[in-house]
């Protein structure tokens, strides 16, 4: 065996080994949103909130996420693609303690939007430093780790939920140390956020980062760990010279000639289409849904366990497909069989009948489409847009405005996924559940235009070929 193939493979691993620690980001950014999921029976209850409280304090994390996202690429540009995630893994800490020891609407509030900085820098930064450290031939599959962490994250914290839930009696219920049951939920996040912080120690800057702040030794050296000395070499003059004939990075790249750039259009449109299609409304408040379905507490924690399990296999065949099919079909082909699988989900809530406490009385046969078509559109979105608009948003910008292009992106991910959560119970309380349903199909029936029209192939290609 040749020297120079073992030091691939050394390099290759290495890739991996930082690209995996990035990703610890993406599960507590899962951890973070789907711990919420168990709790709103008890946030309900301590802080006696109706639903449109009840909502904005489901919904209160986005509001960090969307200022974390939107701050964050600067932040990166200036300070650097690592700084940025040590700095959020220590707002996850603090935001896993003070969820669950507040004792006020105000105090959780605050310390969700914490978290929720700390949700939204991770959600862009580490796909920004995978992208930036990873070769194009698998640059695809590495950044698709991402949503697989994430989802992982979520099912975490589902059997988390379930597991506290069912051997303490109940969310509401007091368990260890006289603390209630979904204090302790949020207390979890405490382990994997001090494992992520001692871990990111471990990585290297990003090498395009380094460059750009003329650190030309520390970037050399970064890239000959990454690629090989012969290799990093001429990858240090290819990204050189592509920053070369650019300036200082800043948000007034995105305009051009006036107006912004076709390219920030389309980030922001695969960003919004990603949370109208209603996702997270499965995912934050899959036990209110599935109880308001007519299901018991019990059973609705182990539905999301299901839900979660399911999302993990979609994107573990969306790892294996990326970089041989593209990241276009699989958007499309998503978003037609989501339209589709919503529309049957709408159609199993629509004409049921609620008992004395406004559930809803799903006769068996609707309750099994219900259960089938949600499961169905949970996998298709978790082999599509889950995972590939993170792709796309992490590779599609050009080099001088990868940072303020993600920025505006993740922040309008954010506010998007701000308005569907916010607005799902007083929805729920209001036009109910196949309505909700419904809209949701409508915007993935849209999505299928906007990739087929909008979206431009991005397979195979390096960076700093990336047009803007």
């Amino acid at each position: 065996m040749s020297h120079t193939s073992t030091s691939n493979r050394n390099s290759t691993g290495f890739i991996v080994f930082i690209s995996c620690i990035a990703t610890i980001g993406g599960f507590l950014f899962g951890y973070d949103s789907g711990v919420i999921n168990g709790t709103v029976k008890g946030l309900q209850l301590a802080f006696d909130s109706n639903s449109a409280g009840t909502g904005f304090s489901v919904s209160s994390m986005l509001l960090g996420c969307a200022a974390g996202a939107l701050f964050a690429g600067r932040l990166a540009d200036k300070y650097g693609r690592k700084a940025l995630l040590i700095v959020a893994a220590l707002l996850f800490i603090v935001s896993a303690w003070g969820s669950g020891i507040a004792t006020t609407s105000f105090e959780f509030v605050i310390y969700r939007i914490l978290g929720g900085m700390a949700v939204g820098s991770a959600s862009v930064m580490a796909p920004a430093y995978i992208s930036e450290v990873a070769p194009a031939r698998y640059r695809g599959m590495l950044i698709s780790i991402q949503q697989i962490a994430i989802i992982s994250g979520l099912t975490a914290s589902f059997f988390s939920n379930y597991f506290l839930a069912e051997n303490a009696g109940g969310s509401t219920v007091e368990f260890w140390g006289g603390y209630e049951t979904w204090r302790w939920m949020f207390w979890v996040e405490l382990i994997p956020a001090g494992i992520f912080f001692i871990a990111l120690l471990a990585i290297p800057e990003s090498p395009r980062f380094l460059v750009a702040k003329g650190k030309e030794q520390k970037a050399k050296a970064v890239l000959s760990r990454l690629y090989g000395t012969t290799e990093g070499s001429a990858k240090y003059t290819e990204i050189a010279e592509s920053l070369s004939a650019d300036h200082k990075p800043s948000f007034s790249d995105l305009i051009d000639k006036g107006k912004v750039r076709p390219i920030v259009w389309i980030g922001i449109g695969l960003a919004v289409l990603q949370q109208f299609v209603g996702i997270n409304v499965v995912f934050y408040y899959g036990a209110v849904l599935w109880e308001a379905a007519g299901f018991s507490e019990s059973e609705a924690l182990q539905t999301n366990i299901l839900s979660g399990s399911i999302s993990i296999i979609a994107c573990l065949i969306t790892f294996f497909l990326v970089d041989k099919i593209g990241r276009k079909p699989l958007l499309w082909f998503g978003s037609a069989g989501m339209a589709i699988s919503l529309a049957i989900v709408a159609y199993a809530f629509w004409g049921a009948p609620v008992d004395v406490n406004g559930n809803l009385a799903l006769s068996q046969e609707s309750g099994l489409l219900a259960l089938y078509g949600a499961n169905i559109y949970v996998f298709l979105f978790n082999m599509s847009w889950g995972p590939v608009m993170w792709v796309m948003l992490g590779e599609m910008f050009p080099n001088q405005i990868r940072g303020s292009g993600l920025a505006v992106a993740g922040l309008a991910q954010w506010l998007a996924n701000f308005l569907v959560t916010w607005s799902f119970p007083i929805m729920l309380a209001g036009i109910g559940l196949s309505a909700a349903y419904g809209i949701y199909a409508f915007f993935a029936a849209l999505s299928v235009l906007f990739v087929l029209i909008m979206v431009k192939e991005t397979k195979g290609l390096e960076l700093e070929q990336m047009q803007g």
